[in-house]
């Protein structure tokens, strides 16, 4: 059975003849008994399918193409598994992540690590690890990152991240390529100039190319081929004064479908776009085509990841609204309160029941502010029924916390009818684990 708002859904996720929600061939309901709520269940086959479509779509454009997943969205010892055998390359962001990543045996010289404020130890563990590429934020890291690479007889490998003052239109939060934001180069100010020159003179650095980004989620498609051919023009002069552009990266950003009336751009016209210009603008500089590093994060992730949750109390206040309390909230998916992000939701164990009741799901954390769904159409819920929200795949996990004291929720595969735990879940013990009396 199909219903109205599978586009949000985990690929392949139907309807069973009991009207319950199943992901992956699981019952959700019963993966919801089995491991209790809140759970976030990933579909292993919407991951790989999401990962291969990017590496097929961009590399039959544009063969010297390299997927760096942006491990942000979410990371654990099974996805960075995943990465290394889909043959991704990796965005990191921390010494935790490149951690995890290594711990999991994908290749650290498969790695970009980015950040605005790398710390000295981080800088140092990376190049140690053998970590390909470090993307450079700022002059402090230019210099310091220059000379621990001086006092371990080492070169590294790095891009520079450039501002080029083009706006995504995306939330505040979350655009990256405007003048007033921490991250990057100025093209504008013109310290990207300085930055460029100082790398090329730079003893122990070799600066193989340019990275900038423009934000998340980017559902336009002319803000890419806007900053392609701004920073690629700007770069002109800098071709006679030594610099090489080996890579190129227009960062990643691309959306997924967290609405059904509001679904992005396929992954084909994202890449019609950004390579055409890429090709086109080489061509008009007489540049050789440089390796192009695209960063899909939310992309790959965000769709295979739905949230299940159990309802507890309801409130409803007459003529205002009614609100169904669930046993999660922002402590697992700040995004709502953070971006003012909007999601779907489904009675899970209720698929073929008949939306009566307009209701706003909250969570359960001391916080007005902890609303998940605001005034949607459902089944009339009872306490004990089973709530799914799609596209919970990115960035909540990742961005979670243990706020109130409440230990985070238990992670799942599922692949072909069968569910693996990818990460336990916390328990109270966890909680007082680093604390000392």
């Amino acid at each position: 059975m199909t219903f109205s708002n599978a586009d949000v859904f985990p690929m392949g996720t139907t309807v069973n003849s009991k009207g319950v929600l199943e992901i992956g061939g699981c019952d959700i309901v019963s993966l919801a008994k089995t491991h209790g709520t809140p759970l976030y269940v990933y579909d292993e086959n919407t991951i790989r399918s999401m990962a291969r479509a990017f590496v097929g779509e961009f590399t039959s454009r544009y063969s010297k193409t390299s997927v760096a997943y942006a491990s942000k969205a979410f990371l654990n010892l099974a996805m960075a598994k995943i990465a290394t055998e889909e043959n991704l390359s990796l965005d990191v962001v921390s010494g935790g992540e490149v951690a995890v990543a290594n711990a999991a045996g994908f290749p650290c010289s498969k790695m970009y690590f980015h950040g605005n404020n790398k710390t000295p130890q981080e800088l140092s563990e990376a190049i140690d690890l053998g970590v390909g590429t470090i993307v450079v934020d700022g002059f402090q890291e230019l210099d310091l990152l220059n000379s621990i690479a001086k006092s371990k007889n080492a070169v590294q490998g790095i891009m520079l991240r450039l501002s080029p003052s083009v706006d995504a239109h995306t939330h505040a939060h979350t655009t990256t390529g405007i003048l007033d934001v921490k991250f990057g180069f100025s093209i504008e100010t013109g310290e990207s100039s300085i930055a460029i020159k100082q790398a090329i003179d730079s003893t122990n650095l070799d600066l193989q190319g340019i990275h900038f980004h423009l934000g998340s989620p980017i559902f336009e498609l002319e803000p890419y081929s806007t900053a392609i051919d701004t920073v690629l023009e700007y770069l002109k002069p800098f071709f006679s004064q030594g610099l090489e552009l080996k890579k190129f990266s227009p960062g990643g950003g691309f959306a997924i479908g967290y609405l059904q009336q509001q679904l992005p751009p396929s992954v084909s016209d994202y890449a019609d776009v950004i390579t055409s210009m890429l090709k086109n603008k080489c061509e008009d500089l007489g540049i050789e085509y440089p390796e192009l590093i695209i960063e899909p994060g939310r992309s790959i992730v965000g769709r295979a990841g739905v949230a299940i949750y159990t309802v507890g109390v309801t409130k409803e206040i007459p003529n205002v609204r009614t609100y169904v309390s669930l046993d999660g909230g922002m402590g697992d998916n700040i995004r709502p309160a953070l971006y003012d992000a909007q999601y779907e939701a489904v009675a899970a164990n209720k698929m073929s029941g008949e939306n009566v009741n307009i209701v706003t799901l909250a969570g359960k954390y001391c916080e007005t502010g902890d609303i998940l769904v605001k005034d949607i159409d459902l089944p009339k819920l009872d306490a004990g029924d089973i709530v799914a929200i799609p596209a919970s795949g990115a960035y909540c996990i990742a961005m979670s916390s243990n706020y109130n004291m409440n230990p985070r929720p238990e992670i799942v595969m599922v692949s072909e009818g069968k569910a693996r735990v990818i990460r336990k879940r916390e328990t109270y013990r966890d909680l007082m684990a680093l604390d000392l009396p």
